[in-house]
């Protein structure tokens, strides 16, 4: 087995499900790591077994603003009895990594800490600084991880001007055409409490106020409601990328349609053209024969760069005069632009892969790049990824038989050699 295989196979065996035991065993296996070669990590914790791991390595000189790498520790619950293989056994077979994590994001970490760990037995330097973060707590708010060490450890992030994690630099399939969304943006986060307060009472009897109904009303209007179209600049640019890749006319006009056409590139825009809100949690009562004072859930909301006012505007005018929202999590859109780095990334890429179509993506969930730009460190999803067509990898996060290929890996592992070492040449035109 690779270095790199080995790496995720024995963290995606250390669980770390969040809600869960914590970090602090994943942490200490990559600190573990670091040391092992020469690079000094320190571990922090926001809360007991709350833990995340910081380390940085100088570089050549090259580029004088360093940069940050992180990535998160923790993972979604999993059962084993909906698992061909057990999640948490990081087992090998038929080419993957298997287990809770491949993707999501243990294959990543394994990724950059087989770099990392390369260049110091090398005695190579990377051509910035580079900031190392693998931190807790990215599968619920950030709050014990990103969060914490952006406002208690900040000064380790003073110089750190641009950022790469996860959810981007994967390959993805078009016919033949295979396209490498590098993402330069994410939409915000609303996750709101919505409650419903009425007159409690017996069941039997006429309900003066009952909050069930209430709320329900306000989860239907929500649910059935058509989000306008918001083409962002963002994703404009990731459509002309993608009918140059594709060498055909994405019509923003009739997206729809295009949609119906183009069914597997779509899957890069279709889930960033609107806000969207979507009820996920109900808790109501506490017996049948009573009528409860109180309803309670919850909603997810995502919107685009530039749209939260008009989502929450929307909301509130859904939700009526007798349902009241608070945030759970209130997180802006973040966006970074398609040139300077972005232009490395791509050409990292295109160095592995001369016949791959690298394009700027906007994603529709968030990750923990959202901490990091609230300090002015611009984020890019770029977790390089070169996978088999028929290797659904959105399927992959938070889903059932989770894997990642290990060629995918060693991929990724050239594929930041070339972007933080070599220096890769100026990217071709597209």
């Amino acid at each position: 087995m690779t270095e790199v295989a080995d790496i995720c196979s024995n963290l995606i065996r250390i669980d770390t499900t969040n809600p869960g035991s914590g970090e602090r065993k994943a942490a200490e296996y990559v600190a573990g790591l670091l040391d092992e070669v020469g690079i000094e990590p320190t571990v922090v914790e926001s809360a007991p077994q709350r833990t995340s791991v910081l380390a940085r390595i100088s570089g050549d000189g090259t580029d004088p603003d360093a940069l940050l790498i992180h990535g998160h520790l923790d993972v979604v619950p999993a059962d084993p009895s909906e698992w061909r293989l057990h999640p948490f056994s990081g087992e090998v077979e038929d080419g993957c990594v298997h287990g809770r994590g491949a993707v999501d994001m243990k294959g990543t970490l394994s990724m950059t800490l087989t770099a990392v760990r390369e260049w110091a037995r090398r005695g190579v330097r990377p051509r910035r600084d580079i900031v190392l973060a693998f931190v807790a707590d990215e599968e619920a708010t950030g709050e014990y991880g990103a969060g914490y060490v952006v406002e208690k450890h900040r000064d380790w992030f003073a110089d750190c001007t641009e950022a790469i994690s996860e959810s981007g630099g994967f390959s993805w399939h078009q016919g033949d055409t295979r396209i490498y969304p590098v993402a330069v943006g994410e939409r915000g986060t609303a996750w709101m409490r919505l409650t419903a307060k009425g007159v409690a009472g017996h069941g039997s009897k006429p309900a003066a106020d009952n909050p069930v109904v209430e709320l329900s009303r306000a989860l239907v209007r929500i649910a059935d409601h058509a989000w306008p179209v918001r083409l962002t600049p963002a994703v404009a640019q990731l459509i002309e990328g993608l009918s140059r890749a594709l060498g055909t006319t994405i019509d923003i006009d009739r997206l729809d349609e295009e949609i119906e056409r183009l069914p597997q590139a779509a899957t890069l825009f279709k889930g960033v053209l609107r806000n969207s809100a979507n009820p996920t949690m109900l808790e109501a009562g506490y017996k049948v024969n009573v009528i409860p004072g109180a309803a309670h859930a919850h909603v997810d909301g995502r919107f685009l760069p530039g749209f939260r006012d008009e989502f929450l505007e929307t909301i509130d005018r859904l939700l009526g005069p007798k349902v009241t929202r608070e945030f759970v999590s209130l997180d802006d859109a973040v966006s970074s632009p398609a040139e300077g780095l972005f232009d490395s990334l791509t050409a990292a890429l295109r160095a592995e892969d001369p016949t791959g179509h690298p394009v700027p993506y906007v994603m529709s969930g968030g990750t923990d790049a959202k901490s990091f730009a609230k300090i002015g460190i611009r984020g890019y999803g770029f977790a390089p990824l070169m996978l088999p067509r028929d290797l659904n990898y959105f399927g992959m996060f938070h889903g059932v038989d989770e894997r990642v290929p290990v060629d995918g890996l060693e991929f990724g592992v050239r594929v930041l050699e070339r972007l933080l070492v070599d220096g890769p040449a100026a990217p071709a035109a597209s």
